[in-house]
């Protein structure tokens, strides 16, 4: 089949991660960049439509954070969590507190915390009672360190939806690992915090482009990206590379002969935890589970000194098959088979259907530029995304075309239970309100 196209790679690039740039879920920019999206697949060929769903927009218009250092206060750099509130522009002030997260989430005794403003290590609370339990101990406000990247700088990043819809927030800020070393350091004493602006309901958009197959009966075949970005972020790896990619999808392949269709999803709000792929997928969950067959998702995968991770979430054939595709083209992965809810390709599994996301990385913590705001066209490596896609097109042709598909289409017994868990917790089950569960 004919190879990609680096000169519309480039193009693509530039107009998401360069003239758009941020691509925050719910913003006017969010819906520019899908806007191109939806004008890119039309002109391919392919049928169009655009989804629109619920959601909240993080729409902050400054933030100040001090912290009292010796006898002065001085300012720091630190990013509002998506779906956390802010202070209604005042000005909030408590004793800090430093909590040595995550062993110390197993105090019996959290009431210490209580209308302080409280540093934690980590970006995430992967626990519903954990979360319950810090909230209910009530922090005046919160100071996320995110421990996978000792840096100079705050990244972005938000709160799980079904966390803070079922339970309540108060204000988190990500603060740089350096800058709370000093604090410790120093021994800080109290931190003041003013948000102007927060959370709004909005909506969120995906994209989505249709190539019928020839064969109703054959399936569908799902290819995924997402279009928005974290906060501060040009996202040009993350993840304008991916919709790069399903956009060269629709580009060759539309008009090509195939007996399964192709189904092309540009996903809105992946940032706040898929929201929009599990949208979808609850929208659409009878057809998934009786009609879907594979799901491919590309998430960053455009840094040119790095590797290659695959997460399969699927029967054990599923690798082999991927293994003998990839490998004779010189496209090498490191496998990973654990339970990874933190892609688009997640809702599909939760679904029933098997899926991937392609990933890849530059440092042990995943991309060291991950939900910066120098997360910008220069981290990305063209003939790195070319030579990637020209593997990975032929190969979902290939699908596309065979009469017997070379793997079951199941999720086996084996990781069933843990993406029932994940799902159930991190995303609120099928319930899209994200409604508080027990435990």
């Amino acid at each position: 089949m004919q190879e990609v196209s680096t000169s519309r790679l480039r193009r693509d690039l530039q107009t998401l991660a360069g003239d758009i740039g941020e691509r925050l879920a719910g913003s006017a920019n969010e819906r520019e960049a899908a806007d191109y999206i939806a004008g890119e697949f039309s002109r391919a060929g392919a049928d169009v439509s655009i989804e629109e769903f619920p959601m909240r927009e993080r729409a902050v218009n400054s933030e100040r954070m001090e912290i009292y250092l010796g006898d002065r206060w001085e300012s720091f750099p630190a990013s509002l969590f998506s779906n956390t509130p802010g202070t209604d522009g005042g000005t909030v002030e408590a004793p800090l507190v430093f909590m040595e997260s995550p062993a110390e989430m197993d105090r019996s005794d959290l009431s210490h915390l209580k209308d302080k403003a409280v540093l934690m290590l980590g970006c995430h609370i992967e626990s519903r009672p954990a979360y319950r339990r810090l909230i209910e101990a009530g922090p005046l406000f919160l100071l996320m360190v995110d421990i996978r990247y000792p840096g100079s700088t705050p990244l972005a990043d938000g709160m799980f939806p079904a966390y803070t819809t079922g339970i309540g927030a108060v204000p988190m800020m990500n603060v740089a690992y350096q800058d709370a070393w000093r604090w410790r350091s120093e021994s800080a004493a109290s931190a003041r915090l003013t948000v102007a602006g927060g959370m709004r309901e909005s909506v969120s958009q995906n994209v989505i482009a249709d190539i019928p197959g020839t064969d109703p009966e054959a399936g569908i075949l799902y290819m995924g990206a997402h279009h928005d970005t974290q906060a501060d972020s040009p996202g040009a790896d993350d993840n304008a590379t991916g919709v790069l990619g399903v956009l060269e999808c629709a580009r060759l392949l539309a008009n090509r002969p195939h007996r399964r269709t192709l189904r092309l999803i540009s996903f809105g709000c992946e940032e706040q935890l898929s929201v929009g792929s599990a949208a979808y997928v609850r929208a659409h969950r009878d057809e998934i589970r009786q009609n879907g067959k594979f799901m491919f998702n590309l998430d960053s995968y455009g840094s040119g000194l790095g590797w290659n991770e695959l997460v399969v979430n699927g029967p054990d054939e599923l690798v082999d098959v991927i293994r003998k595709s990839y490998e004779p083209r010189n496209i090498f992965f490191r496998f990973a088979a654990n339970v990874m809810p933190y892609a688009d390709h997640f809702p599909f599994v939760a679904a029933g259907v098997p899926a991937t996301t392609w990933i890849r990385y530059n440092c042990t913590a995943g991309r060291f530029f991950h939900h910066r705001p120098d997360d910008d066209i220069s981290r990305v490596d063209i003939p790195t995304v070319a030579d990637i896609l020209n593997a990975v097109l032929p190969f979902m042709a290939d699908l596309a075309e065979r009469k017997n598909l070379p793997f079951p289409t199941f999720i086996p017994a084996a990781i069933r239970e843990g993406v029932d868990e994940y799902w159930d917790d991190l995303f609120g089950g099928w319930d899209p309100r994200g409604a508080d569960l027990p435990g």
